[in-house]
């Protein structure tokens, strides 16, 4: 009996796929990383089929790479040459959700806008909303610690995060955490997994919080600058005053010409930022004009409230589909640079600077309220990885924020495109813990090898 032989009669028909052409689809995430040869695909269903292929790959010493949606930016789930992929977008159960204790307790599988809408049903809310929310899972959401649009206010994932249940490297099943708001028995390692992007076990439940949700549509704001610095010292009057924004997002010129290439959008000629902020607080519609006044104080040329529901969408739509606009003009090497908040318009100055001076096309949105910065680097589409002068400006961009005190990724992991940077921010002494945390729970080194650290 083969090896492949051998898990597929540990598992129930059809939960195997080993066609080329099928398993190629599940083998990449969404960057332009050239991903290895899986053996096989696994479509898990339940808790016991990750039992069944984590004890099946210890025995046999096969990689495994955990996959959610592969909506993923930074390589993380990419396949290796022989190994197997464990794809989790099936294990689709809210298993509880309890508006007397606001929690649910979810499977990898389900897609981070479902759960939000069943909350809703309850008069609660799931914060976390990355760009991605209608596409992206709660297990992927995990793996990196992903953010949203929503983190200004409510945090990352890991602090919606309670509970987990997860699958050792050797098939042995662990409970981390608790159903509990307070709790700090043992280590925190519902913490250590989340982020740590399926390099030390794999995520089938958690235990997640649930919010009240606002009684009424977030008051929405939008306004032009004529400067990126400008808006970003919008952003620092708007934190510094206590708004306590709900949402605040920002956009450079090149990324409100991607989206109106894509759909008209009313670009002025003279509008090089915009700002977009919501509050959902009891007192939204007051904070939200205060909003308006600082933005108008920072040389806004144009702002606006929105009157409807229907029109906040809209503005929304547009930060949200930002991404897919960018993909239509070439390739993107996504980043996801964080720096504290007060020296968000110096970053913003410093990677115009890079841009103009290496020759690359950057677009960047920003989480502005969190300092969190998406720069894309766009190249030619018939190039199978970024050119030299883009690699240049990425390092540039990854130097220059850590000189300020801030970080690699923010939200979108390490993955594979980051590993090249990560000691510049780790050191020796923690790169070594990092190495020997990953050996206690991974002893074989099956678990998305080559990831994360």
């Amino acid at each position: 009996m083969t090896a492949i032989t051998e898990l597929a009669a540990a598992l129930a028909p059809g939960k195997i796929l080993t066609d080329p052409d099928v398993t190629d689809s599940y083998a990449r995430d969404r960057t332009f990383l050239e991903p290895g040869k899986p053996l096989a695909v696994v479509l898990a269903e339940t808790r016991d089929d990750v039992v069944a292929v984590m004890r099946w790959a210890t025995r046999h010493r096969v990689p495994v790479v955990p996959r959610g949606a592969g909506t993923g930016l930074a390589g993380g789930a990419t396949s290796v040459d022989g190994g197997v992929v464990l794809a989790l977008h099936k294990m689709t159960a809210i298993r509880e959700l309890s508006p007397a204790d606001e929690i649910a307790v979810v499977e990898p599988g389900v897609i981070t806008a479902d759960l939000d809408r069943a909350a809703r049903e309850h008069g609660l809310m799931y914060a976390p909303d990355p760009s991605s929310y209608e596409i992206s899972t709660i297990g992927g959401n995990l793996a990196t610690n992903a953010g949203g649009l929503r983190c200004v206010k409510y945090g990352v994932t890991r602090d919606s995060a309670l509970g987990l249940e997860v699958v050792l490297a050797d098939g042995r099943v662990i409970d981390t955490g608790r159903r509990t708001v307070k709790g700090v028995t043992g280590y925190d390692l519902t913490g250590l997994f989340i982020g740590s992007e399926g390099t030390l076990g794999v995520i089938t439940a958690a235990t997640v919080r649930l919010r009240r949700a606002p009684a009424s549509y977030p008051a929405t704001i939008a306004a032009e600058f004529t400067s990126l610095r400008d808006a970003a010292a919008a952003v620092s009057a708007i934190i510094a005053a206590g708004c306590q924004p709900s949402l605040l997002e920002m956009l450079d010129r090149t990324t409100l010409e991607a989206v109106e290439a894509w759909r008209s959008i009313g670009l002025e000629p003279a509008t090089k930022a915009m700002l977009i902020g919501q509050a959902d607080s009891a007192d939204a519609d007051a904070v939200s004009a205060r909003m308006v006044e600082l933005c108008e104080a920072n040389g806004a040329s144009f702002v606006a409230a929105s009157s409807s529901p229907e029109e906040a969408q809209e503005l929304i739509w547009v930060r949200r589909m930002a991404y897919q606009a960018k993909e239509k003009l070439g390739k993107c090497l996504v980043e996801d640079v964080c720096v504290p908040r007060s020296a968000l318009p110096f970053m913003i100055e410093k990677i115009e600077a890079i841009a103009a001076r290496h020759d690359a096309l950057i677009a960047t949105v920003a989480h502005a309220g969190d300092g969190n910065l998406h720069p894309v680097f766009i190249f030619d589409h018939a190039l199978p990885e970024p050119p030299p002068n883009v690699w240049a400006a990425a390092d540039e961009v990854f130097r220059e924020a850590l000189a300020m005190g801030g970080t690699l990724t923010g939200e979108h992991g390490v993955g594979l495109l980051k590993r090249r940077w990560l000691a510049l921010e780790t050191g020796p002494v923690t790169e070594e813990l990092h190495h020997g945390i990953k050996g206690l729970f991974d002893p074989l080194g099956i678990l998305n090898p080559g990831k994360a650290i």
